[in-house]
């Protein structure tokens, strides 16, 4: 067998298996859509992501997480969750004999650019960017994948790393959940009178959902959740009156907000495929997943997917078996889907409940949140959920492959 992984995708999930292979006999190949310049250097898009502690072990391990400058990295030390005008909150913090903070914050065109620097000198790496695939297939003797200028490209597994909405997954006839929630999330960068003290602060309010994400000392970045031409009108207010919109949005906790960075809106869409495996074809990322962000833990379950292919797919090959083994696949398959859908049903449900503005909604998470709050042991267990600890010891181990035949 050649071990020729085709991954098409060149996001960070995509990236990542690309650097989890470096060290392997594998041949990769990383179609992207985009020129290869702007996986080089790309754009901020007003993103950034909560790191845990698991996903910063994973970036180390690939050479990442020491390419991204030190003064761009802030300390995530604990999280609060408002409801409405209730007086409780719910706080949670890493154990203080563990660790000082839950995770870390960095942007995420930084993470990006790290990934994409660590993969400079690969020299098993081949790129086919500013490509479109426009047919694929995937049988049991191996893959094909044609771009749009009549490239083909041959190999023995195709991994899907292009977005929940995936053409990989519609070409191997993958059946998603896609759900659009006619919501958009607008992010901004700012700066504000009051110490954030490096806590996340997200509140469920009435007709909106806003969060704070600390950053520098006196700058966060500010999240706001609204109905899609609510969010895009607010998104067009110049930037003046845009910090005075999210000032009044804010009820002024953080005292004033002044833009610093101009804003980004995304459309929410949850997926959930069927399927994350199909004959010699993977999907990670969200492709396989694409998580509601109101537990920011989209970017690092992909990271966790990564993980788990990657190491299936090294130990494979160092034992000259199949990278497109069935076995292999379903293994993939099964770990992940028990690893994700407990998290994504439970945040699901807690969008549901903390936006749904009936009074028996309103009643049932004010006893939620109260529960929360005078029960620890439900505090601890959300933020060691939160953290996620790596094993001690370098890159992360999982249990031996079965040999393949």
């Amino acid at each position: 067998m050649r071990n020729h992984v085709i991954i098409i995708g060149g996001g960070p999930a995509g990236l990542a298996l690309a650097g989890r292979l470096a060290d392997t006999a594998a041949r990769v190949t990383i179609v992207e859509r985009q020129p290869i310049d702007a996986l080089a250097d790309p754009a901020p898009d007003g993103r950034d992501i909560a790191l845990t502690h698991r996903s910063v072990a994973i970036l180390k391990a690939l050479g990442a997480w020491d390419l991204i400058p030190r003064g761009e990295i802030h300390p995530l030390r604990a999280a609060r969750v408002l409801n409405g005008r209730s007086l409780l909150a719910l706080t949670f913090a890493p154990d203080a004999a563990d660790s000082d903070r839950l995770g870390h914050l960095v942007a995420n065109h930084l993470i990006r650019r790290a990934l994409f620097d660590a993969l400079a000198d690969h020299p098993r790496l081949a790129w086919q960017c500013g490509a479109t695939v426009v047919e694929l297939g995937a049988r049991r003797e191996g893959t094909r994948v044609v771009l749009d200028d009549g490239t083909q490209i041959g190999g023995d597994l195709i991994v899907g790393a292009d977005s929940r909405f995936s053409f990989v997954r519609d070409q191997l006839g993958i059946a998603a959940d896609c759900t659009r929630l006619g919501k958009s999330m607008l992010v901004c960068r700012v700066a504000h009178d009051m110490d954030h003290g490096g806590v996340a602060t997200e509140w469920f309010d009435h007709g909106q959902t806003v969060a704070l994400l600390p950053l520098g000392e006196g700058q966060s970045s500010a999240v706001l959740t609204l109905a899609d031409g609510a969010a895009k009108q607010v998104a067009a207010l110049s930037p003046d009156r845009l910090g005075e919109e999210l000032t009044r949005r804010f009820h002024r906790r953080f005292g004033t907000m002044r833009v610093i960075a101009r804003p980004h809106v995304y459309p929410l869409t949850t997926t959930w495929s069927r399927h994350f495996a199909a004959t010699r074809a993977a999907l990670i990322g969200d492709a396989a997943v694409g998580m509601h962000p109101v537990t920011a833990h989209g970017f690092n379950l992909g990271l966790s997917g990564v993980e788990r292919l990657g190491g299936l797919l090294a130990a494979a090959i160092a034992r000259g078996g199949d990278v497109g083994h069935p076995l292999l696949l379903r293994r993939f398959e099964a770990g992940h889907r028990a690893a994700t859908l407990p998290l994504y049903r439970t945040t699901n449900m807690i969008v549901r409940l903390f936006t749904d503005e009936r009074p028996l909604a309103r009643a049932t998470r004010d006893v939620a949140m109260g529960l929360g709050a005078r029960l620890p042991p439900v505090r601890r267990a959300v933020s060691a959920m939160l953290t996620q600890h790596a094993p001690r010891g370098g890159r992360l181990r999982l249990p031996p492959l079965p040999r393949l035949r």
